[in-house]
C-alpha cells in the first residue's frame, strides 16, 4: 500500500525506518516545522524530518494543516493509508477521511489506559507493571479509535521513561507493520475500546516536577524515573533546589518525618517517606551544576543526616 506518514520526535523514527523496509511504500511525510533546539537556539530539523530527508522522501511540514494549499497537497499523494506516530497535532475531520483505508496510529499505550499526551510517563508515575503499544484507529475524539492490535511490555521497577519509550517505539514499530499487512491482504478486526476502563494521561509540565516526601517511598521513585529525562523530579533543601535523577527504594524503615535525610554517603542519600520507608537517591544536581553520582555530590555539598528538604 501507499502510505502517508505522520510523525515527528525520536519516538517516531522507528516506525518510519520499519515502514520504509517493508513491501509497502511511503509516499510521503508530514511533520512538524523545524524548531530551534539547544543551548544556541539554532533551528534544526526533528527526528523523523532528518530520516525523511536521508532516505530522499516528500516531506511536509506544515505550521497549520488548515492552511492554504496543505489540503491538496495531502490528497496529490494518493495513499491508501495514514500512519500516524506521535506527529504532535490533532488531525482534522477531513485529513482522517482523505487515505483510501482511512488513518491508523501507534500509541504507546495498552489502550483504553493512558490516552492522551504523556502515556508513557504517567504508566511509569503510576507504578504500573506493565505498558505497552496499541496499534487504533484515528477519529475525532482522543485516542478513542478502535483497537487493531497489541503488543505487552513490562515496565521494570528501576526503568526510566525515555529507556521505556525507546523500547516501546521499537515495539510498536514491528507491530504497526504487521498490522499494515493484514490490511493490505484484506480486512482486519476493529476491537472498540472499553469506555468504562478510559484514564488520561495529562502532558507533563514543570508543575510536576516537586516531590512531596509525605507520599509514599514507592510514589516518590516512581514520580523520579518517571519524570525522567524532563523535566526531572526535584526537590528543595537550605534554599537550593536539586534535580534527581535515580533513585531506588532500599530494604529497611524509619521513624523521622518525611523529607528528613537519615543516611548520606557514596551508596546515596537516604531520605524519609510518607510510609516510613526510604528512598535513596543515586544521582543529584544542583540546579545550575553537574549531574553526579551520590558520592561525587556529597564531596561538594553538606548534604547530612538530619537536614530535611522542604515540604510542598
Amino acid at each position: 500500500m501507499r502510505i502517508l506518514f505522520f510523525g515527528t520526535p525520536d519516538f517516531a523514527v522507528p516506525t518510519l525506518r520499519a515502514l520504509l523496509a517493508s513491501s509497502h511504500e511511503v509516499a510521503g511525510v508530514v511533520t512538524q516545522p523545524d524548531r530551534p533546539k539547544g543551548r544556541g537556539q539554532k533551528v534544526a530539523p526533528g527526528a523523523v524530518a532528518r530520516v525523511a530527508l536521508d532516505a530522499g522522501l516528500p516531506l511536509l511540514q506544515p505550521v497549520k494543516l488548515s492552511d492554504p494549499g496543505v489540503r491538496e497537497a495531502l490528497a496529490a499523494f494518493a495513499a491508501d493509508l495514514g500512519v500516524v506516530a506521535a506527529y504532535g497535532k490533532i488531525l482534522p475531520e477531513w485529513l482522517l477521511a482523505l487515505p483510501a483505508r482511512g488513518m491508523i496510529n501507534v500509541h504507546a499505550s495498552l489502550l483504553p489506559a493512558w490516552r492522551g499526551a504523556a502515556p508513557v510517563h504517567r504508566a511509569v508515575m503510576a507504578g504500573n507493571a506493565e505498558t505497552g503499544v496499541t496499534i487504533m484507529r484515528v477519529v475525532k475524539a482522543l485516542d478513542a479509535g478502535a483497537m487493531l492490535d497489541r503488543v505487552v511490555v513490562p515496565i521494570a521497577d528501576d526503568v526510566t521513561s525515555d529507556v521505556l519509550e525507546r523500547e516501546l517505539a521499537e515495539a510498536g514499530a514491528a507491530r504497526l507493520v504487521a498490522v499494515v499487512d493484514r490490511l493490505a491482504a484484506g480486512a482486519v478486526e476493529e476491537v472498540p475500546q472499553d469506555e468504562s476502563r478510559v484514564t488520561y494521561a495529562a502532558k507533563i509540565t514543570r508543575a510536576d516536577s516537586p516531590l512531596d516526601w509525605r507520599q509514599p517511598a514507592r510514589v516518590v521513585h516512581d514520580r523520579v524515573r518517571g519524570l525522567h529525562p524532563w523535566p526531572h523530579a526535584s526537590a528543595t533543601i537550605g534554599g537550593t533546589r536539586l534535580i534527581l535523577h535515580r533513585s531506588v527504594v532500599p530494604a529497611g524503615a524509619t521513624d523521622a518525618a518525611p523529607g528528613t535525610i537519615v543516611a548520606a554517603g557514596p551508596a546515596g542519600v537516604d531520605v524519609a517517606a510518607g510510609d516510613g520507608r526510604l528512598v535513596r537517591l543515586l544521582v543529584l544536581q544542583a540546579e545550575g551544576g553537574k549531574r553526579l553520582g551520590a558520592a561525587e555530590f556529597l564531596a561538594g555539598r553538606a548534604l547530612a543526616p538530619g537536614m530535611a528538604f522542604e515540604l510542598p
